[in-house]
């Protein structure tokens, strides 16, 4: 049964073809909310599509480049063509590279910062522009990450990304203040350490780095977990769903940890 009535929203989950995004699009479907599966790679985006449908759900998907305007507009405009409004946006869209921070060049750091920063403006602005244009408001969530507050250490080199998700969460916050005026409630989502693919990546590239097992690097992180686990995609979700719903009506420009105790400041 949906914890969170979300009968009758549109939602449009970017990077939903796997990991947190994939979890998020079928828990808001679970809620549902019709859900526009936006990804770069049609392949998985239609996967989870399908698995929305197995459970009796809507679903629309997309390949979507978070870092082209013209894309970002089309997928606003054909949620509404398909489903006839828009109500919810999730930027989960996000890349990561493993590079020493003297080591990093133009690539990978433009790679970051266009799909993890540039993206969130540009999906952003093309759902609020509908979203006032509706005149019913909405809700935009930036999922971010704890490296959006603080460094990741110095045995974890993304400086690139700890750049890109500080901008992400900077220009989240002020996008609260400029559209709440119009009832559009944008917050953001900081997850911890999330077990997804992009994960067992990172910590392949660390223990390359290093010379030592990648299991090894993996349970040295674990072991940095208060509750002494890591989170998965659907506890991602959960929060999530709670700030897609009427009981965070009053919730604006916040951010919402979601770490198993780690990194608590």
């Amino acid at each position: 049964m949906p914890t969170y009535e979300l009968a009758n929203q549109v939602a449009i989950v970017s990077g939903a073809g796997q990991g947190m995004g994939r979890a998020i699009a079928l828990r808001l479907a679970r809620e549902g909310a019709a859900v526009i599966v936006a990804d770069i790679n049609l392949k998985t985006a239609m996967r989870v599509a399908e698995e929305i449908e197995a459970q009796a759900g809507s679903a629309l998907p997309l390949k979507v480049d978070v870092t082209s305007r013209a894309d970002t507009a089309q997928m606003v405009g054909e949620s509404v063509a398909c489903f006839g409004r828009l109500d919810i946006l999730i930027n989960n869209a996000g890349v990561l590279a493993v590079t020493p921070v003297l080591e990093m060049d133009d690539s990978a750091w433009d790679w970051q910062m266009n799909v993890n920063a540039k993206g969130v403006l540009y999906c952003s602005q093309a759902a609020a522009r509908q979203m006032i244009a509706q005149g019913e408001g909405g809700r935009i969530i930036t999922i971010a990450s704890t490296a959006g507050k603080i460094p990741a250490g110095k045995d974890v080199p993304i400086a690139g990304y700890v750049a890109s998700k500080h901008a992400a969460v900077g220009l989240s916050k002020q996008m609260a203040l400029e559209l709440a005026r119009y009832n559009i409630l944008v917050n953001c989502v900081f997850p911890g350490i999330v077990d997804t693919e992009m994960l067992e990546v990172v910590h392949g590239a660390i223990a390359k780095l290093e010379g030592l097992p990648a299991a090894e690097v993996r349970e040295r992180a674990e072991a940095s977990i208060p509750l002494g686990y890591f989170q998965s995609p659907q506890k991602v979700a959960n929060m999530v769903a709670f700030l897609c719903s009427t009981d965070a009506d009053y919730s604006v420009g916040s951010v919402f940890d979601v770490t198993g105790g780690a990194f608590p400041y």
